[in-house]
């Protein structure tokens, strides 16, 4: 048994450290942002210092950017087991315009892109150069999902009148965002841990649903659910992420990397960095590794390469909500979300203790915004980001029907989700994959 101590921002790594401690782990759990602080009560012991206890821990996961990357460095130098970032990793996400240099600079095609202080100049700039573009705010903001817009119309006149919006309405706020030339193709990530000197295989291979409705539309919500399956070192990870392995091993990197990228027939372009755990990947992540998640993170945080078993085949992952996700409004969410209880159709456990509740708890189905009070799991946080529910099965089909069922058990008033993900790739993402080649080796 170890001593795990997760760090969290805003509470986004409770389902981890609560499974960490379902093996058999002493697991502590600090969450910074105040109103988030009630995510995973009932789960797992929590602090409100988390520096407090850096001494008690044995390894210590750190679940986000935005200075975590410095805490993990410092504590690494001082001689602790840290799974989590660095300066220069956290600047990868944080500041897309570096990122990109980085990727150029390793040899990686990028696709024409340039950071912007401006409104007015940005618009100028499309003016003068039209094209369809993508804008992506970069900084704190960038959390704010649905501030990513991806241009449709040839001459970036759509472009122009969303940069035109956001100046009235985010000017304040947005200090700096980045134009990139919208590529056509299929976008997909490529993932993989890193244990400090190397990538780990398998590599992940992961398809993102952002918008909010099926098909792909409505407001851009950071995540509403994810396809994925685990493949060997095929040629996408090879002209991407394996180039970073260098510069990774230099600061000592450990945890998991992603990279999104458009590919087509004509190459890859990335995109932009996770250098974290990605949002529910992650949870997707768990459910199909049959190595124990908390043994493997104690021991890629001590430079060490276990073996990484998993799940053969494809899994779903679909995200259920409550209003007023994405949007923050706190009537709504006292309204429709705050403290409202989590049911299963067919699990109807009369009290669960904290110490039983994984075995209990419904298969496929992890927790985000959730915390349990006398028995009962209920909303938590502010957002209405309720529920991970997973499926996985040899064809991609198989999975989305898993994960569904799942979904049907859930009794949640006023839930919603995605009821596609995974069907881009039954609609010819994954045929195309593998005509260009991606899946197979150099």
């Amino acid at each position: 048994m170890a001593r795990f101590l997760y760090v969290s921002i805003d509470g986004l790594v409770g389902d981890v450290a609560w499974r960490t401690k379902a093996e058999g782990h002493d697991v502590r759990y600090f969450i910074e942002n105040e109103a988030e602080r009630e995510i995973a009560n009932g789960f797992v012991e929590k602090v409100d210092d988390w520096e407090a206890h850096v001494e008690w821990a044995d390894t210590i996961v750190f679940d986000d950017i935005f200075g975590m990357g410095t805490h993990a460095e410092r504590l690494r130098e001082e001689g602790h087991h840290v799974v989590g970032g660095t300066a220069y990793t956290d600047r990868l996400e944080d500041d897309r315009n570096f990122g990109q240099r980085e990727l150029q600079e390793m040899g990686i095609e990028t696709l024409p892109h340039r950071e912007f202080r401006d409104f007015d100049e940005a618009v100028q700039f499309i003016r003068d150069n039209p094209d369809p573009y993508v804008i992506k705010p970069s900084g704190q903001v960038q959390n704010v999902k649905r501030l990513v817009f991806v241009g449709e119309e040839d001459d970036g006149a759509d472009t122009i009148r969303i940069l035109q919006s956001y100046k009235k309405s985010w000017g304040d706020k947005i200090e700096r965002f980045e134009l990139q030339k919208r590529a056509d193709g299929v976008e997909i990530a490529i993932g993989a841990f890193f244990n400090g000197s190397e990538f780990l295989t398998p590599v992940c291979v992961n398809f993102e649903h952002k918008r909010l409705f099926p098909g792909n539309v409505g407001p851009a919500t950071g995540e509403m659910g994810t396809s994925m399956t685990w493949t060997g070192p095929n040629r996408l990870f090879r002209r991407t992420l394996k180039r970073l392995e260098p510069r990774l091993a230099e600061e000592g990197y450990v945890g998991y990397m992603d990279l999104n990228c458009i590919v087509n027939g004509e190459g890859i372009y990335p995109l932009e960095f996770t250098p974290r755990f990605g949002y529910p990947t992650i949870f997707l992540m768990e459910e199909s590794m049959q190595t124990p998640i908390g043994d493997f993170f104690h021991r890629i945080a001590r430079g060490e390469s276990p073996e990484l078993s998993v799940h053969e085949g494809f899994q779903i992952a679909v995200r259920v909500c409550l209003p007023p996700f994405p949007f923050t409004d706190e009537q709504t969410f006292s309204e429709f979300a705050e403290n409202a209880a989590i049911g299963f159709e067919s699990h109807r456990p009369t009290e669960w203790t904290e110490r039983d509740q994984l075995a209990n708890a419904p298969e496929g189905v992890h927790i985000e915004d959730v915390k349990c009070e006398g028995g009962q799991w209920r909303v938590a946080g502010s957002s209405g980001v309720v529920l991970v529910v997973t499926g996985m099965g040899l064809t991609m089909r198989e999975a989305q029907e898993q994960a569904y069922e799942r979904v049907d058990n859930v009794v949640l008033p006023n839930k919603y989700y995605r009821d596609d993900i995974g069907e881009r790739w039954v609609d010819g993402d994954g045929d195309r994959l593998h005509a260009w080649g991606y899946f197979g080796e150099e």
